[in-house]
């Protein structure tokens, strides 16, 4: 299944630098020196360059390349706009990917809750983010970037005596300019994934 992931990439590459768009290096939020191009993605430096996705310097995991490699494709000349957020299920032809979303992208934070909240200063700081977006509620909530066009909104309540802790995802207002769905969706996976990471790191 990897070989298959990473037969995926190389022909989201193939396809990319087929015909380079000459206004990739803005489209994506990136800089570009030469046919390769630098931008922040997951909180490490991501390089594309012909056949290769580098991220942290290093081969970038398949499923990362994926999303990477489509973000690179679905690159747009627009801004991201972050409000009003917007929960994935309002996303159009998000329902096939609602019940995973829910479960590997906000379910998974519940454990890790109190942690998060004690790392937030080190997550937003990897993660291009900010701690208590305007308007976003909660007991606590940060913005974190994955990719420099698309944004996550994590909204946390804390765990009381009447009600369980819960964690919540939301997308920036055009995210869906920049990947399909269910890239979105993984998009939101890896960054919860990172997220927790971070926290366990940071204690």
């Amino acid at each position: 299944m990897t070989d298959n992931y990473m037969k995926l990439v190389e022909n989201n590459l193939a396809k990319l630098y087929q015909d380079l768009p000459d206004t990739l290096e803005a489209n994506m939020g990136a800089t570009r020196e030469g046919d390769r191009f630098f931008f922040k993605a997951f909180g490490e430096t991501c390089e594309i360059g012909p056949g290769q996705i580098l991220l942290g310097g290093e081969a970038v995991a398949p499923i990362l390349g994926i999303l990477v490699s489509l973000y690179a494709l679905n690159a747009a000349p627009d801004a991201c706009i972050l409000e009003p957020f917007k929960a994935f299920k309002e996303i159009p032809d998000s329902m096939p990917y609602t019940g995973a979303f829910v479960t590997h992208t906000e379910q998974v934070l519940v454990p890790h809750v109190e942690k998060i909240k004690a790392a937030m200063p080190a997550i937003v700081e990897t993660l291009d983010g900010e701690i208590s977006p305007k308007g976003a509620g909660g007991d606590f909530a940060m913005l974190v970037r994955p990719l420099p066009k698309v944004a996550l909104c994590y909204i946390f309540y804390e765990a009381d005596e009447d009600f369980p802790a819960s964690a919540t995802c939301l997308y920036s207002n055009n995210a869906g300019l920049f990947l399909p769905v269910d890239g979105l969706a993984d998009v939101g996976e890896y960054t919860s994934k990172a997220i927790i990471g971070l926290a366990g790191s940071a204690t």
